[in-house]
């Protein structure tokens, strides 16, 4: 007896043979085999135990109507009488109006739908400031279709954080997590009411952390299917804990495109903390423009990594310049805590009690050093200043054959224009080309410092190129109305 297997005549002893070893042959697990191998998470449980917690929020605004009395518009019964020859059917004739005043009248209209989610007990929600801004009225529905009028306790538009009040108690808070322990890779889900729909469940992964899209949040970014009226909503981790509040999408068309990003629950927390409190959010501020230090930049002032936040400039009257911040230093530590972006500075002294004594680490000019700063509280911004225009009087321009070879020609500063601009020193651009235009530098910028070295004025300036190592890049520390830069001048060979 013969078989036929994939093309190969076997015995059926040999046959026989092979069965007997197959049938008691023991084969190892597919799990231990693919050791790394996970199955689907099942969010069913998680649905469960956080749903109960999270609520749709309605908002009601007050807007003018166009007409009185249900009648059309008077510019739309123009129209169907110039392109029609007559009125809009059912639309009544008017005789003459009598003169009377119109009066302006308000009506109460929805706006928008978003999400939210109960913070405690006694019931304390939290949403997104966008959510609830301009609302006249704020209405909150729980998944077991009871609806509470809500007072809306605080709302801070930098972090988009807000808080409401409905009158209920026992209440299913939600669970708060430890944004520390998530991990880039992990699932998550979120709860909301996407175009309206209430208790809708995606889900995901973590894309990212620390994503830099605002001013003071290092957003989470994920792949989970956020779409509008999701605002406001948890992100919950594979534990039930609420890890972030749903905020922001990346969209070219206006629906999810397959990048989410939400608000750390930890910066959400310690927002919602000063809002029931105070009803507002009080921020540190030094007073300085910052910007980033680039990889150039940090060589050629010999920074050495390219890390901290460039002082383009300071203040007048600020807490950065009563502690001697100058523009071109670069702010390498807050309180012995790196500043490794630019952005990590504004969220270190915001979160930083006005009124504290904090210590700035500074690079200038080849040295670090420490400058105590006194916090002070976030105002409105204040207009920046212009330079002077040309001075008559001002000195005539000169340039050194050194300086030449750059495309510049400086002249000094005068008195009065030092005093105006508050300069100790430098010297004025008169004209920029070549080399020194290619890097950026234009007429009436202002140059502080030369390869690191402070010029106070020409024969300082002239000095300071003499000296300059000339097989490397010229780093330039200048100012431009109210902001400072490097420039790097690189002379062609």
């Amino acid at each position: 007896m013969m078989f036929k297997v994939e093309g190969h005549k076997l015995r059926s002893g040999v046959l026989a043979f092979a069965l007997a070893l197959t049938a008691g042959a023991t084969f190892l697990p597919v799990e231990s085999i693919h050791t790394q191998t996970r199955t689907l998470p099942d969010f069913t449980d998680l649905v469960d135990q956080v749903g109960p917690s999270v609520v749709n929020i309605r908002i009601v605004e007050k807007v003018a109507q166009r007409s009185g009395n249900g009648e059309m518009d008077e510019e739309m019964q123009e129209f169907f009488r110039r392109f029609f020859g007559q009125p809009l059917p059912g639309t009544p004739r008017q005789g003459p109006r009598p003169n009377r005043p119109q009066q302006p009248q308000e009506e109460e209209r929805p706006r928008s739908v978003g999400s939210g989610f109960i913070l405690t007990a006694d019931g304390y929600v939290m949403t997104n400031a966008h959510v609830v801004e301009d609302a006249s009225e704020v209405l909150v529905t729980l998944p077991d279709k009871r609806e509470f009028k809500a007072k809306i306790i605080g709302a801070d538009k930098r972090t988009d954080v807000a808080v409401v009040k409905i009158e209920a108690t026992g209440l299913p808070a939600v669970k708060v997590g430890d944004i520390s322990k998530l991990r880039v890779g992990e699932w998550v889900m979120a709860i909301g009411s996407p175009f309206g729909l209430e208790n809708t469940v995606t889900a995901g992964i973590v894309s990212a952390k620390q994503r830099d899209t605002g001013e003071y949040l290092p957003f989470i970014q994920t792949d989970v299917a956020i779409n509008p009226g999701n605002s406001g909503g948890p992100l919950i981790n594979m534990r039930g804990e609420v890890v972030g509040i749903n905020s922001q999408i990346y969209s070219r068309s206006g629906g999810f495109m397959g990048i989410s990003f939400s608000i750390p629950i930890d910066e959400a927390i310690r927002v919602s903390e000063q809002l029931r409190t105070s009803g507002r959010v009080s921020r540190g501020r030094i007073g300085v423009q910052i910007d980033q230090v680039t990889k150039d930049v940090a060589e050629a002032i010999g920074l050495g990594k390219a890390q901290g936040a460039l002082v383009r400039g300071v203040e007048a009257g600020s807490p950065g310049e009563k502690a001697g911040v100058e523009p071109g230093d670069v702010i390498t530590k807050f309180d012995g805590k790196a500043i490794e972006k630019p952005s990590n500075l504004p969220r270190l002294v915001g979160n930083t009690k006005p009124g504290t004594k904090s210590t700035l680490t500074v690079f200038r000019r080849g040295n670090s050093r420490d400058l105590s700063v006194a916090i002070a509280e976030v105002e409105p911004d204040k207009p920046a200043k212009r330079a002077s225009d040309r001075d008559e009087s001002a000195p005539k321009p000169s340039a050194s054959a050194a300086a030449k070879s750059l495309g510049l020609a400086v002249s000094d500063l005068n008195d009065a224009q030092k005093k105006e601009l508050k300069l100790k020193g430098g010297v004025k651009v008169d004209t920029a080309s070549d080399a020194a235009a290619r890097a950026g530098l234009r007429e009436g910028d202002l140059i502080l410092a030369v390869a690191n070295v402070e010029v106070a004025n020409t024969r300082e300036f002239e000095s300071a190129i003499a000296k300059a190592d000339k097989s490397k890049a010229l780093s330039v520390l200048f100012r431009r109305g109210d902001w400072a830069q490097y420039a790097l001048i690189r002379p062609a060979r």
